[in-house]
């Protein structure tokens, strides 16, 4: 199994990597884009066939570690 997490600020929280980006693609030509935000991907590589474990232990490291919940949020898929 293998799974998928990406994280990603709050809509709420400044975000100056972002914007950064976000400007230089505007010096490059690129327009009509509204707001960048710069995350984490992450893929993890899993053994064995319980998904509900898998799933369970990957939330906790999410929430506990890979993420700092007061200011990001992370989308879990695993396949």
């Amino acid at each position: 199994m293998k799974a998928k997490i990406i994280v990603t600020p709050k809509k709420a929280v400044v975000d100056p990597q972002g914007k950064t980006v976000q400007q230089a693609l505007e010096q490059m030509g690129c327009q009509g884009i509204a707001a960048v935000h710069v995350g984490k991907y992450l893929e993890v590589e899993l053994v064995g066939h319980d998904l509900p474990a898998a799933r369970q232990q990957l939330e906790e490291a999410c929430h506990r570690f890979l993420s700092n919940p007061v200011i990001e949020d992370y989308k879990l898929e695993i396949e």
